[in-house]
């Protein structure tokens, strides 16, 4: 009996030891669990919420909206339209999802190749599922509420207009940074500045709310240009018949507000649509009036005469000698000798020999100044991407073999544009105007040649149109002029082609209060005709007779367009 009450009172001591134990261990961790917290709770709170901040706040960029572009009467073209970027983080991305393959279906992209493209991008944290999503796609996809599919707000570039105007425009990349044209030209002042909000998202990803904005965004500014889209169109599709009709490989046309210094219209053929940027042709893309460089012809000869005039060697009674000129073993002649005839005759009939003698009788030094204030060799917009400055060879670089072909457009070149700034400064009677791709821009007039000169090559041009080598550019109801100009090109071997032409005609219109200036190039005409007078001098009547007439500028009479092909072709 003693032996059996002992074993119970041990037990019962065991007992109690054990529970000591277990209490003082319940204790101990209990008051390891106070500390803890106390720490967590107290000493390091502000660690925790920004921990979990972290992991459920984000500061994200708010995009800025690039600048709107717009022609001179305020219609649009570029401006920028909302549109969401798609991305996700693929460590964190199930792509197993059943909603994936809808996901698919509103992109337009391959299931398969979408799984692959997760899968193999799996030890990246930032993968690009679409960039720049139309937002009516964007917001059926949101609807899917796929975990950890994350939306970012941007814009896209979109250009109303298309190609009608591409080649000046321009573009912009993926992240509407200006890449090429005006867009590259005034990238900075038409990028805006990006804006930072705070956002709240759950543990998928998907934003919950806007907590505040940190910083607000700020748009780009605005672009007005002195283009008229009305004209744009007139030139464009006046242009693009052309080059068809005449299977050209390519052209351009500018034209010029004449007292403003304003640009109008300058349209390039081929073209191409600025919205589609998967398939660009930098040949197309390029803007040939202002970047590429050509060899004038006879299109120069009003310039050579400007200077002739203002020496005071020369006024309209001067007879000029059009037999041959022979310079070392070089002749200068004309299809068909005219014999003497005065300055008028000399441009009405396009004479290289009349044109050579008056150029050698010139100073060099005064000659080529003059030149060079006109514009030539010199830029004409204040910052076009690749603008050519064309070639005007110092006078100490001519020679007489070099003076007398420049004369009439040979081993001189020019843009488009160029020629186009030189012929503003006849129509203003004799003072340079800037032109320039911005509306209301009026920079300092400087003269060049005296005003009874810029009067006398008024008429001289007028002269030329009515009974000279451009009869083809007359517009009925109005007194216009100009002149017309056929270059060979150079071959592959430092020469000249024979088969291969570019068609100039640069005119004023109307002639007796000069509002506009047209230049148009055709490059390399192969149907029936090549010859300056016969393939540009009517696309210009066609775009000064639909502009002058959309422009509301009186005719001053009816004249009957004759329909002849020129009758000397020196030009």
């Amino acid at each position: 009996m003693k032996r059996g009450a002992e074993t119970r009172e041990e037990i019962s001591r065991r007992f109690v030891v054990r529970s000591f134990w277990v209490f003082g261990v319940f204790v101990f961790f209990s008051f390891f669990l106070v500390v803890r917290a106390t720490y967590l709770q107290v000493l390091n709170k502000d660690f925790l919420i920004e921990q979990g901040n972290l992991r459920q706040i984000r500061d994200i960029n708010i995009a800025a909206y690039r600048g709107t572009i717009n022609d001179r009467n305020n219609k649009p073209l570029a401006i920028s339209i909302p549109v969401d970027t798609i991305s996700i983080n693929p460590k964190k991305f199930n792509e197993d999802d059943i909603k994936i393959k809808q996901l698919s279906v509103l992109l337009g992209r391959d299931h398969e190749e979408l799984i692959k493209l997760i899968k193999n991008s799996k030890s990246k944290s930032f993968l690009y599922i679409e960039r720049k999503v139309s937002t009516n796609i964007s917001d059926q996809i949101k609807l899917l509420n796929i975990a950890n599919l994350d939306f970012k707000r941007e814009y896209k570039r979109s250009y109303p207009a298309g190609e009608i105007i591409s080649q000046l425009l321009g573009l912009t990349n993926i992240d509407e940074e200006g890449k090429e044209g005006v867009e590259l030209q005034y990238d900075a002042s038409l990028r805006g500045i990006p804006g930072v909000k705070r956002i709240l998202k759950d543990k998928h990803n998907r934003h919950i709310e806007n907590i505040k904005i940190i910083k607000s965004p700020k748009s780009g500014t605005d672009l007005t240009l002195s283009i008229d889209l009305r004209l744009q169109h007139i030139a464009h599709r006046a242009l693009e018949r052309a080059i068809i009709e005449n299977k050209a490989y390519s052209g351009s046309v500018i034209l010029v507000d004449a007292p403003r210094g304003e640009i109008l219209a300058i349209a390039n053929y081929p073209s191409y649509d600025n919205n589609e940027t998967f398939s660009l042709n930098p040949d197309s893309m390029r803007n040939r009036a202002i970047i590429d460089m050509y060899e004038p012809g006879s299109s120069i000869k009003p310039f050579i005469l400007a200077r002739a005039i203002d020496s005071g060697l020369y006024d309209l009674a001067s007879l000029i000698d059009t037999s041959p000129v022979k310079i070392g073993s070089r002749t200068i002649r004309d299809t068909r000798e005219l014999g003497e005839v005065d300055l008028a005759t000399v441009l009405m009939r396009s004479s290289n020999a009349g044109m050579s003698r008056i150029g050698l009788s010139l100073e060099s030094d005064a000659l080529w100044e003059m030149m060079s204030d006109f514009g030539f060799g010199s830029y004409v917009t204040d910052g076009f991407p690749g603008e050519s400055r064309g070639r005007l060879h110092h006078h100490t670089e001519w020679g007489e073999i070099g003076k007398a072909t420049m004369s009439y457009g040979y081993g001189i070149t020019v843009t488009p544009i160029q020629l186009a700034q030189a012929y503003s400064v006849i129509a203003n009677n004799g003072l340079y105007t800037p032109l320039s791709l911005r509306k209301g821009l009026f920079n300092e007039r400087k003269r060049v040649i005296n005003e009874d000169t810029a009067k006398t090559l008024l008429s001289m041009l007028e002269k030329v149109v009515e009974d000279g080598t451009s009869k083809k550019a007359a517009v009925n109801g109005y007194r216009v002029g100009g002149k017309s100009g056929t270059a060979w090109k150079t071959s592959g071997a430092g020469g000249y082609s024979t088969d291969r032409y570019r068609s100039i005609f640069a005119g004023i219109a109307p002639i007796d209060d000069p509002r506009l200036v047209a230049v148009v190039f055709i490059e390399e005409p192969t149907g029936e005709f090549y010859y300056g007078g016969d393939v540009a001098a009517p696309v210009f009547s066609e775009i000064i007779s639909q502009s002058l007439q959309l422009l509301s500028i009186p005719p001053q009479g009816f004249i009957t367009k004759p329909d002849l092909v020129a009758d000397n072709k020196n030009d």
